[in-house]
């Protein structure tokens, strides 16, 4: 097995139909910028992967498939052996992404009309699909201070009192701020959900991200009565580097809940995966974890250069310290621009497309997520840039 694995590697992506550059002109008004956005990482995807897809294409009749038990086995032997979640193959399901995911369980799950928790500031699309399917977002925002986040569990129980929501959704580990929540505030967060007849759908696409000194707990495997409301989603593709692949999974424990869902599913082939699906899961799950423990090395070293050097050359900007991920939350607001004046040294100074703290939410203002998953050279040329164009206006304040 590989293990000399070479992440200083720039890879050209510009001429691949890459999201990352295709959609610049659209999202930032200008081609010209670094794009330091969307949570794919600039790293060469596992070889065990790339050649399992080319055995897949070179069979000579890429028919209708059936997912052998070799498939479903990879996924169940994963959160095994790298969670200590000992589910059963009849627990899951494929879905075809965990945004995807997101819209088929809330649309099984809940009703038009229905109220779902979020806690911000949280991937957009959480609430963009809650809303784009005729349900209510209702915010429970996360606690802020001294640059650390916690769960807001006084809030939440208002929020449930005046909104009587039916579902509420846990980022867990939590995108934008990378954090891993611990097994007290996970188990109390089902306690108020149990308590009030909600059911918890627990995004884990993260949960493999979990750097060393830190472990992923998932949400159904705290208890009996944490599993009986819970709805786990997770796929390779963060993990991995492939989701240009459309694959994910289900993991629902409870039979009262599996068995019309998975139901569901299979009658619309939601939960039919496609053959480069089969392959790449089954090769990644079974032949890479070498290479994901070498990229998590690499990623935590990412995210100590950054934040030292955002300590030393933008002083009083605040960086959230991530316990997974490939994603860095970094507070402008100490430095008294405006949201908008920020946006505008980012793009048009900096020359830097980055995340705007925004979009997950009002919370965010101020704040950005800064991709950490590129090669060392190409992090120190974006802080750099980031550092020239932010350094007179910081002195001036």
């Amino acid at each position: 097995m590989k293990t000399d694995f070479n992440f200083d590697q720039v890879i050209d992506r510009r001429t691949t139909d890459a999201t990352k550059y295709a959609e610049l002109l659209e999202k930032y008004g200008r081609n010209d910028l670094l794009p330091m956005w969307i949570a794919d990482m600039d790293f060469a995807s596992p070889t065990a992967i790339s050649d399992a897809l080319m055995d897949c294409a070179r069979q000579p009749v890429l028919g209708y498939t059936t997912a052998p038990e070799s498939f479903w086995q990879s996924i169940v032997t994963w959160l095994s052996e790298r969670h200590g979640w000992n589910i059963k193959r009849e627990d899951i399901d494929f879905v075809p992404g965990v945004k995807k995911g997101l819209g088929l369980c809330i649309n099984y799950f809940t009703k038009p009309g229905d109220n779902i928790v979020i806690q911000p500031p949280v991937y957009h699309s959480f609430r963009s699909v809650i809303e784009g399917n005729g349900r209510h977002a209702v915010d429970n925002p996360l606690l802020y201070g001294d640059g650390n986040y916690s769960m807001d569990f006084e809030g939440l129980e208002k929020v449930i009192a005046d909104t009587k929501p039916v579902m509420m959704i846990i980022c867990n580990p939590h995108n934008p701020i990378g954090i891993q929540w611990n097994r007290d505030t996970l188990n109390h967060c089902v306690e108020i959900c149990r308590r009030h007849n909600m059911l918890v759908l627990s995004d884990e696409i993260y949960g493999d991200l979990v750097f060393k000194q830190h472990s992923h707990t998932p949400t159904a495997s705290l208890s009996p009565e944490a599993a009986e409301i819970t709805i786990t989603l997770g796929a390779p593709s963060k993990t991995f580097n492939i989701p240009g692949i459309a694959t994910a999974w289900a993991a629902v424990p409870s039979p009262k809940l599996r068995d019309g869902f998975f139901k569901w599913l299979h009658a619309s082939e939601f939960d039919t995966p496609p053959i480069d699906a089969i392959y790449a899961t089954r090769a990644a799950y079974s032949c890479c974890a070498p290479w994901l423990n070498a990229v998590l090395e690499y990623l935590n070293e990412n995210a100590k250069f950054a934040r030292d050097f955002i300590e030393k050359h933008l002083p009083g900007v605040i960086v959230s310290t991530p316990d997974a991920g490939f994603g860095l939350w970094i507070n402008f607001n100490p430095t008294g621009l405006s949201h908008d004046r920020l946006t505008d040294i980012f793009i048009n100074e900096a020359r830097l497309a980055l995340s705007d703290g925004a979009n997950f939410g009002s919370e965010g203002s101020g704040f950005v997520r800064l991709n950490i998953g590129v090669p060392r050279c190409v992090l120190i040329k974006g802080l750099e840039q980031l550092a020239d164009a932010l350094k007179g206006h910081i002195t001036q304040k």
